[in-house]
C-alpha cells in the first residue's frame, strides 16, 4: 500500500476530530448568551437534537443492522449521567466563566481511567498516578483561587462544580463505552439513546430539585437550537465517529482545541479575560490531561 494512502486515511479522522472540537468550543458561550436556567438549557439542548439524531440513527440501523437491547439500555443510562454533567456544567459556567469552565471540565480522561481501575481492574500506569497532583494543582490555579478570580464570581464553588462535572462525564463515557460492547460502532444510535436519557434526566432533575421552567424567550430558543445542532449533534458525531481511527496521543492533542478556542471566544465575545495565573493553570490542566490520555494507551 502506498504511504500516501495511509497518511490520507489518518488525516481525514484527524480533520473531523479537529472540526468537532471547533464545533463544541462555543458551547459555554452559547449557554451564557441563552441566559436560561441549567435545567431548561439542558432539556432544550438535548430535546431539540432528538429529531435529527433519530433520523440519523434509523439510517445507520439500515446500514449496519440492529443493536442489542442491552446496548440501548446502557446508552440511555449513560445519558442520565450526561444530564447531571450538563446541569452542573451550567453552574460551573456561572461561577468560573465560560472559557475557564470549559478548560476545567476537560478532565474526563482522569475519571474514566479511575473508573476502569476500580470496576474493571484496568490498572493505570505510573505516569497517571504521578500526574494526579499536577492536575489538582492546575485546577486550583485555573479556578482563580490563587491570584484572583479573573473571570469567575465564585471560584471555590466553581471548582467544586467542575470536579463534579468531570466525575459525571467520566461515568457517562465509561458506561457509553460498555454499551458499544466491542461490536461495530453505531455512533448515531448511541448518541440518540444517550440524548434521550439526558433529556429525561434533565426533566427529572428539574422536578426533583426545582428549576423546571421551560418558558424561554425567542432569542434564548435560537441559541439553544444552535447549541443542539452545532454541539450536541454535529460536534459530537464528528468526534465520536473519528476517535477510533486515531492514535490516543493525536486525538487527545486535537481535542485540546476545544478549551483553547473557548478561552479565546470567551475573551472576545463575553469580555471574560483570565489572569496570567489562570492561563498557566489552563496550560497545566491541558498538558496533564494529554499525558494521562497517552499513558492510558501505551
Amino acid at each position: 500500500m502506498p504511504t500516501g494512502t495511509g497518511t490520507g486515511a489518518r488525516s481525514r479522522p484527524a480533520a473531523r476530530v479537529a472540526l468537532g472540537a471547533v464545533c463544541t468550543s462555543p458551547m459555554a458561550i452559547m449557554v451564557t448568551l441563552a441566559h436560561t436556567g441549567p435545567v431548561p438549557t439542558v432539556a432544550y439542548r438535548c430535546g431539540l437534537a432528538l429529531p435529527l439524531l433519530a433520523g440519523l440513527a434509523v439510517a445507520e440501523r439500515r446500514r449496519r443492522g440492529p443493536r442489542p437491547l442491552a446496548s440501548h439500555a446502557l446508552a440511555v443510562a449513560a445519558g442520565l449521567f450526561l444530564a447531571v454533567d450538563l446541569v452542573l456544567f451550567n453552574h460551573a459556567i456561572a461561577d468560573l466563566g465560560a472559557g475557564i469552565a470549559t478548560t476545567a471540565g476537560n478532565l474526563s480522561a482522569v475519571f474514566v481511567a479511575a473508573l476502569a481501575w476500580a470496576l474493571l481492574g484496568e490498572r493505570p500506569g505510573r505516569r497517571y498516578l504521578l500526574m494526579l497532583p499536577v492536575v489538582l494543582a492546575g485546577m486550583v490555579l485555573v479556578s482563580g483561587l490563587a491570584g484572583g478570580s479573573g473571570t469567575g464570581r465564585h471560584p471555590a464553588a466553581g471548582m467544586g462544580y467542575a470536579l463534579a462535572v468531570n466525575a459525571a462525564y467520566g461515568c457517562f463515557l465509561f458506561i457509553l463505552r460498555q454499551s458499544a460492547g466491542g461490536t461495530a460502532r453505531h455512533v448515531a444510535g448511541q448518541l440518540f439513546d444517550a440524548t434521550v436519557g439526558a433529556t429525561a434526566g434533565a426533566l427529572l432533575l428539574g422536578l426533583a430539585f426545582g428549576g423546571l421552567q421551560l418558558a424561554v424567550s425567542w432569542s434564548a430558543l435560537g441559541w439553544l437550537l444552535l447549541l443542539a445542532l452545532l454541539v450536541q449533534t454535529a460536534g459530537w458525531l464528528l468526534i465520536t465517529s473519528s476517535l477510533p481511527g486515531l492514535p490516543a496521543a493525536v486525538s487527545s492533542l486535537l481535542l485540546l482545541v476545544q478549551p483553547a478556542a473557548a478561552l479565546v471566544l470567551a475573551a472576545v465575545i463575553l469580555g471574560q479575560r483570565p489572569t496570567l495565573i489562570q492561563l498557566a493553570g489552563a496550560v497545566l490542566v491541558c498538558g496533564s490531561v494529554l499525558v494521562v490520555a497517552r499513558a492510558q494507551h501505551e
